[in-house]
C-alpha cells in the first residue's frame, strides 16, 4: 500500500476515535443580572424531620434518615407526596413497607404507623418534594435561548446533597428587603414571585448552576463578548445585580486571585463599591449567578460569600457555565 494513503487512513481512523469535542455557544451571550424566584419539583419525595406520634419518633425509630427519598410504598413508585398519601390512604393493616435511595444505595424499611388522638395514622415524617429559593441569571444566549443561574448547584439543606430535579422553572421576582451580611454571618436577600411570568423552565441542576430554555421576553441590551479564562486579569472589573425591587445594577469589584483548577471557585474577588457595601454588607445569598464582566467581557459569575470575610465572594468561570448549558439535553 501507498505509504501516504496509509498515513491518511490511521489519520481517519484516529479522528474517529477521538472526536473533537466542539462548543455550540454563542460568542457573544446577553448578560444576565435579573433577580429569579425558583420552583424545582423533586424527583423524589424527599424526608427533612421527624414529628412525635404518641410521645415517641417513630419514623426515626424505625430506621429512616434525614435526606431519605421515598421512591415505593409497598412496591408502588411514589414520585409526589399527594401519591405518597393515596398509597397510605389504601393500607388496611398499620405496616407499610417503604423503599427509600440513600446516598445512591436502595434501602427497605418497614414503618409501623400509629394513630394520634385524633384516629387518624401518622407516619412520623416530615417530608418535601419541591423546593423555592431565589438566585440571580447569569446569561441568555440568543442564538438558542440557553439560559444559565446560580453558579452552582441546588443541594437539599440537610444533607447538603444534590437535588435531584424532576422538572422546574424559573419566575419573574421583585426584591423587597436585603438582610446585610456581617463577617461570619452571610445575609440574605428577599423578595415576591411572579407566579404568572415564567422566564424559563430548569432542565437540569449541576454542580455549575441550573440550566433550561428561556421563554420569557430578552432584553434589548446588548449582547457582549464572552471571556474565556485565559482573559481574567487581577484588577478591576463589575457584578450585575438587583437590590432593589427589579432595578438590574452594576457594581466595582477588585479581582484577586484566578484559579484555573477549580471547578467552580475560579475566581476570587473582593466588593469595592461603597453602595453595595452599604446596602448588602457584601455578598448575599440570592446573588448566586450575578454576572462577572472584566473589560467589556463577561467572564464568569458570583457563587459564593467568603463568610469570615463577606465583602469577598467566589466565582464560577462564565464558560464553564456555557459548555454546561450545551450539555443539557445529553
Amino acid at each position: 500500500m501507498n505509504l501516504k494513503k496509509t498515513l491518511q487512513l490511521s489519520f481517519l481512523i484516529l479522528l474517529t476515535i477521538f472526536p473533537s469535542l466542539v462548543f455550540a455557544y454563542s460568542q457573544q451571550v446577553i448578560p444576565g443580572g435579573e433577580n429569579v424566584g425558583i420552583h424545582l419539583d423533586t424527583k423524589y419525595v424527599t424526608i427533612v424531620g421527624f414529628y412525635k406520634v404518641n410521645d415517641r419518633y417513630i419514623g426515626e425509630e424505625s430506621g429512616f434518615k434525614l435526606g431519605d427519598a421515598i421512591t415505593k410504598i409497598n412496591e408502588q413508585d411514589v414520585t409526589s407526596i399527594n401519591q405518597m398519601i393515596t398509597l397510605i390512604d389504601r393500607v388496611k393493616d398499620e405496616e407499610i413497607h417503604v423503599e427509600v435511595k440513600r446516598q445512591a444505595k436502595t434501602s427497605n424499611i418497614t414503618l409501623t404507623l400509629e394513630k394520634d388522638n385524633t384516629g387518624v395514622y401518622k407516619t412520623g415524617l416530615y417530608v418535601k418534594d419541591q423546593i423555592n429559593g431565589i438566585g440571580t441569571l447569569s446569561y441568555i444566549d440568543p442564538n438558542t435561548s440557553i439560559y444559565g443561574a446560580l453558579g452552582h448547584e441546588i443541594a437539599d439543606r440537610n444533607t447538603l446533597q444534590k437535588v435531584e430535579l424532576k422538572d422546574g422553572k424559573i419566575l419573574e421576582s421583585s426584591v423587597t428587603k436585603i438582610t446585610p451580611s456581617r463577617d461570619g454571618t452571610p445575609g440574605e436577600k428577599q423578595a415576591k414571585f411572579s407566579q404568572d411570568n415564567i422566564y424559563g423552565n430548569i432542565i437540569k441542576n449541576e454542580e455549575s448552576g441550573i440550566f433550561g430554555t428561556f421563554t420569557g421576553k430578552v432584553s434589548s441590551r446588548d449582547a457582549i463578548e464572552v471571556g474565556k479564562p485565559e482573559d481574567v486579569k487581577k484588577g478591576k472589573a463589575s457584578i450585575r445585580t438587583v437590590i432593589e425591587k427589579d432595578q438590574i445594577e452594576e457594581f466595582e469589584i477588585e479581582i484577586l486571585e484566578i484559579d484555573i483548577t477549580n471547578e467552580t471557585k475560579n475566581i476570587l474577588f473582593q466588593i469595592t463599591d461603597n453602595r453595595l457595601l452599604e446596602k448588602t454588607g457584601g455578598i448575599v445569598a440570592g446573588m448566586s449567578g450575578s454576572p462577572i464582566i472584566q473589560n467589556g467581557k463577561l467572564v464568569g459569575a458570583v457563587t459564593h460569600v467568603v463568610v469570615n470575610d463577606t465583602d469577598k465572594g467566589y466565582g464560577i468561570f462564565i464558560t464553564t457555565m456555557l459548555e454546561e448549558g450545551e450539555k443539557r439535553s445529553e
